[in-house]
């Protein structure tokens, strides 16, 4: 496993709920990222971010990791769920809160 992917990794297993994005949060860098911070915001979890624009390694090898090629990405409990436009099925479907509920992620404080 490369250095990165094990970063990667660590973080993925170490946090609940967390978005790699373009931005932060408070200042998302692009629509994507804007919207998934929304719906995340919308369903009240605690969740934590990565801004891969400030680390290209992890900008590019999030990608890889997940097998995915876009950003923003979410991962639940160390499973990925996908980018904006699933979790924006998900969320009006119902099936993202569920979800959220269903492995008990901590609501936001």
């Amino acid at each position: 496993m490369s250095d990165t992917n094990q970063r990667i990794s660590q973080i993925v297993q170490g946090n609940d709920v967390v978005l790699f994005m373009k931005g932060t949060p408070l200042f998302p860098q692009c629509g994507f990222s804007s919207r998934a911070v929304a719906i995340l915001d919308h369903c009240g979890v605690a969740y934590d971010s990565v801004d891969v624009l400030q680390d290209m390694e992890i900008r590019q090898g999030i990608k890889s990791f997940s097998d995915w090629p876009t950003i923003p990405q979410l991962y639940v409990k160390g499973e990925f769920v996908g980018g904006s436009d699933i979790m924006m099925e998900m969320y009006e479907a119902g099936e993202l809160q569920a979800l959220l509920q269903e492995k008990a992620v901590a609501k936001a404080s």
